[in-house]
């Protein structure tokens, strides 16, 4: 078993915005597009790099998005880069009717995923993204937990036909894969095994059901299953059933709880008649106050010490 270093952070926005040269080494259509944030992207190396394939179209995301269209339909692969909300709901109707209405093979990277932006607020506050993106015909949505599955993701994005969002939080995260980890985009990933209950979460959320999950089994002797959904859409429905079986879920994402994982993984269980004990944690449907990103995380519930005592009180029932 992988020996977790919770102590050791990595920013998964850095580590991207440097994998990015590598890609471009990879493949020669690679192309990056962003709307004057190539700093807060974490992409300048690729600028550097290849300055005549680095397209910087200023402060206009719904222009961005029609120019990485277009580049797409000359045979490029555009990276978009921006913030979450900026990139899914300033070019919502660019990235409909330009990009998925096509089914061009454009890639959205939308950084500040959930509240990681803290104190920025609500502005810059990816909370209805994968909602949003995932209501889009063609469109896959992404998000990754740990920076070898990021590098993976991004290199599984070459071979992969059609629009894919890729949200990113800027919080930071921990190592949990070893360098030969299998990716694979729609096919979700089994963190730690159980049979008494499971987590099903995205992004930052999957450490913390790790932690939890760790602490449950030293506190209790029980063993929770954390399953890595990196692919809302399209959801491994497989990782679902099987995880109803061990008769109780706990979904924990990022997000509002309308719309998001919780909302999918909630229909894919109706739609196939289960009914574990079940309980869905993210973003409650109001504008939650600006403060710092783990602060919310334990105001919602989706932090370690929030994540054990909701999968306790499962188990109590």
């Amino acid at each position: 078993m992988k020996q977790y270093d919770f102590g050791k952070k990595y920013f998964l926005r850095d580590i991207m915005g440097a994998y990015m040269s590598t890609l471009g080494e990879k493949n020669k259509k690679v192309v990056i597009v962003n709307a004057d944030l190539s700093g807060t992207s974490r992409n300048k190396d690729f600028v550097k790099n290849f300055p005549q394939r680095s397209f910087n179209v200023g402060i206009a995301e719904q222009n961005m998005i029609s120019f990485a269209a277009g580049m797409a339909h000359e045979g490029f692969i555009p990276f978009a880069f921006s913030m979450a909300p900026f990139i899914t709901m300033r070019a919502c109707e660019q990235n409909r009717s330009d990009v998925a209405y096509g089914n061009l093979d454009v890639r959205l990277i939308g950084s500040y995923a959930g509240v990681s932006g803290g104190i920025s607020g609500a502005t810059h506050w990816g909370i209805e993204d994968c909602a949003i993106m995932s209501c889009m015909g063609n469109m896959k949505v992404l998000e990754p937990s740990d920076p070898v599955q990021a590098c993976k993701m991004l290199d599984a994005t070459l071979s992969c036909h059609g629009p894919i969002y890729i949200r990113v939080s800027v919080e930071p995260t921990i190592s949990l894969y070893n360098d030969d980890y299998n990716y694979e985009i729609g096919k979700a990933s089994i963190v730690k095994d159980g049979t008494d209950g499971a987590f099903i979460c995205s992004g930052i959320t999957v450490k913390y059901a790790l932690e939890a999950a760790l602490s449950i089994q030293k506190r209790c002797g029980k063993n929770i299953r954390v399953i890595d959904m990196h692919t809302i859409k399209p959801i491994d429905r497989d990782a679902v059933i099987s995880a109803a079986e061990t008769g109780r879920i706990i979904v924990a994402q990022d997000h509002t709880q309308i719309g998001g994982l919780g909302a999918v993984v909630s229909s894919v269980l109706s739609e196939e008649g289960l009914n574990p004990r079940y309980k869905n944690i993210g973003i409650p449907d109001y504008f939650v106050p600006m403060a710092h990103a783990t602060y919310l995380y334990h105001k919602f519930g989706y932090d370690k010490e929030g994540l054990e005592n909701a999968m306790i009180k499962l188990l109590s029932n």
